[in-house]
């Protein structure tokens, strides 16, 4: 029979031991993250999405003839000074739309090689990030998939809630070898970047791909890749071995696989391109030892166009 630990065994969850330590994990991996995403958030122009029409709004869209009907305080007089007509000043129609990031936490993300200064993983989090602060600052809903900071919502604390699940150390065991994007209630109408190297199987990744365009959500994939994963620089003995053990081969002719394999990530790249072209998203390929700011511009203007 079990016994109850001794009373100064157990934790006191409201001293100041169980909050510092609680603070320290937290301070410790968060920060980091979050400056780093800050300062490359800050390199990206931030500005509220438009929809491209007329509609409540701060940013100019265009002028238009006065027509019968119009209220006489909606003319600008300036402009109408100009001309021999009455001109409408109208602006872009703005509105919080949600946007659903999905950063793979496989253990796939987790492999690095000696030319890369960083893992696929740590990249997807960075990039989501920094979306996220984008997107906060301009309004929009956010939503981290396949975490505690799903359910879509604005402001600072739900960037505070992104940033904490994404600093999250998960145990070995809870995570699968290859990832695939959550098949979850996606907003309607709403948009997605999904981040990974989808690199797992074809019958896990490309159905949840098509479930989200099923769900009339729009946006963007980046398969992110390491710099040997595209050039395969292997000779001699090698063994192949997934991060998480799942996947073994063993070769002494290296070299001899390099055409092979690229096939084959040529002919995945082309099925996730052409989901996209079908679905009516958008394809990033992104190695990391290219600039972040370079896929965050991309991505910015992958979800105002979407």
């Amino acid at each position: 029979m079990s016994r109850a630990p001794a009373p100064s065994s157990i934790p006191d969850r409201g001293g100041p031991a169980w909050l510092r330590r609680d603070a320290e994990q937290i301070s410790g991996a968060l920060p980091p993250l979050m400056a780093e995403a800050e300062r490359l958030a800050a390199s990206v122009v931030p500005g509220v999405h438009g929809r491209r029409r007329s509609g409540p709004g701060e940013t100019f869209w265009q002028y238009r003839q006065a027509m019968p009907g119009d209220p006489a305080t909606a003319i600008d007089w300036r402009r109408s000074g100009r001309s021999d007509a009455h001109y409408i000043r109208e602006m872009e129609w703005e509105a919080a739309q949600t946007v659903s990031i999905w950063a793979d936490p496989a253990r796939s993300m987790d492999y690095v090689s000696d030319h890369a200064p960083r893992t696929k993983g740590e990249r997807a989090r960075l990039l989501a990030l920094a979306l996220g602060v984008l997107l906060t600052r301009g309004g929009e809903r956010t939503s981290l998939l396949g975490t505690l900071a799903e359910r879509p919502a604005t402001g600072e604390p739900q960037l505070l809630r992104m940033a904490m699940e994404l600093a999250k150390v998960e145990p070995e065991e809870a995570r699968p070898d290859f990832g695939a994007p959550p098949r979850t209630a996606l907003a309607a109408g709403g948009k997605a970047v999904f981040l990974s190297d989808f690199m797992g199987p074809r019958e896990e990744i490309f159905p949840a791909l098509i479930h989200a365009a099923e769900r009339g959500v729009s946006g963007a994939y980046v398969q992110i890749v390491d710099p040997a994963e595209e050039s395969f620089p292997f000779d001699g003995r090698l063994v192949l071995r997934s991060l998480g053990g799942t996947v073994q081969f063993e070769t002494h002719r290296a070299r001899g696989l390099r055409e092979a394999y690229l096939e084959k990530l040529a002919a995945r790249r082309a099925d996730l391109m052409d989901t996209a072209r079908s679905c009516g998203w958008r394809c990033l390929i992104h190695r990391t030892d290219e600039s972040p700011r370079k896929a965050l511009l991309w991505l910015y203007a992958a979800i105002g166009d979407a």
